[in-house]
C-alpha cells in the first residue's frame, strides 16, 4: 500500500513513520509512506506557505498554490484527505474502508485551515480525529496511517490480534491479563486459568459487553441483544475490574 502525506513540517513523521510496526513494515516493502514538503514548491524565496484570510479575521490561511503544485508534482494515490475538524469523523470503520483499497492521500492542514478551493477543487474528503482541534494535522495523519496500515495483510505478525479489538466487533475489547496469576494481592480471573477455551470465550464476551454498557453504551443503542443478556447473567463479575 502507498500512503503520501502533504505537509509543510516533514520532519515531524520521522519518529512516528520509522518506528515499530511502521517501521517494520516499509522496511519489509508492505507500506510505501512518503512524505511531500509543501514548502518546496513555494515561489517566492521567504518559502510562504499561508496569507492572511479574504474578509479579515484572525490567523493565517494555507494558500492553494503550493498545495496544488506539490500534489500535482507527486501524483499521489487516490483518494485525497484533507485532515480537518470538520471533516467525517475517522473511526474503525473508515479505517477499514481505507485499508481495502492500494493506497491514500493526507494532507495536513495548519494555521486556521486551507483555502477552501483546496478542499472544494482537488481534494476527494475531509477527516476528523475527533471532535477537538490540534495545532496541525500532523499528528492527525499519524493516527490515520497508523489505524489503517495496522490493517494491511502482513503488518500485523498475527493476523489474528485485529479480530477482537475495541470496535472490531462493534464492542470495546475485554480485559487482559499475563503472567503472573497473582500481582501485589490481585488475582488474574480464575477462568482465564481453567483452560476451558469455549467458556473463556464466552467470558470474554460478557466483559466485552459489560465494558461498553459502562463506558460507550453509544455503541449499544439497543442495548445487548437477549443471547448477551444471558451471557451477562452467567458471568457477573466479568469486566468489573477498575
Amino acid at each position: 500500500m502507498r500512503i503520501d502525506v502533504f505537509t509543510i513540517f516533514p520532519e515531524w513523521f520521522a519518529g512516528p513513520f520509522d518506528a515499530s510496526l511502521l517501521g517494520k513494515a516499509r522496511a519489509a516493502g508492505r507500506l510505501d509512506l512518503r512524505v511531500h514538503d509543501v514548502r518546496e514548491h513555494t515561489s517566492d524565496r521567504h518559502r510562504s506557505v499561508d496569507d492572511t484570510p479574504y474578509g479579515g479575521g484572525a490567523g493565517m490561511v494555507m494558500a492553494p498554490e503550493p498545495i496544488f503544485a506539490a500534489v500535482e508534482a507527486a501524483a499521489p494515490p487516490r483518494p485525497l484527505l484533507l485532515l480537518s475538524a470538520s471533516g467525517r469523523r475517522f473511526d474503525h470503520a473508515a479505517a477499514t474502508e481505507l485499508a481495502a483499497g492500494d493506497g491514500f492521500s493526507l494532507l495536513c492542514g495548519r494555521y486556521e485551515g486551507v483555502d477552501q478551493r483546496v478542499a472544494d477543487h482537488l481534494c476527494d474528503g475531509e477527516l476528523s480525529v475527533g471532535d477537538f482541534v490540534l495545532a496541525g494535522g500532523e499528528a492527525a495523519a499519524s493516527v490515520v496511517v497508523d489505524a489503517v496500515a495496522r490493517l494491511v495483510p502482513g503488518v500485523m505478525g498475527n493476523e489474528a490480534s485485529g479480530a477482537d479489538e475495541s470496535f472490531a466487533t462493534g464492542l470495546l475489547e475485554y480485559p487482559q491479563y499475563t503472567r503472573p496469576a497473582e500481582y501485589r494481592g490481585h488475582a488474574v480471573p480464575e477462568i482465564l486459568t481453567s483452560g476451558d477455551h469455549a467458556r473463556v470465550e464466552r467470558w470474554r464476551r460478557a466483559a466485552a459487553l459489560r465494558r461498553t454498557l459502562a463506558r460507550r453504551p453509544d455503541l449499544l443503542p439497543e442495548g445487548p441483544s437477549a443471547t448477551d443478556e444471558a451471557l451477562l447473567r452467567e458471568f457477573p463479575d466479568a469486566g468489573d475490574a477498575k
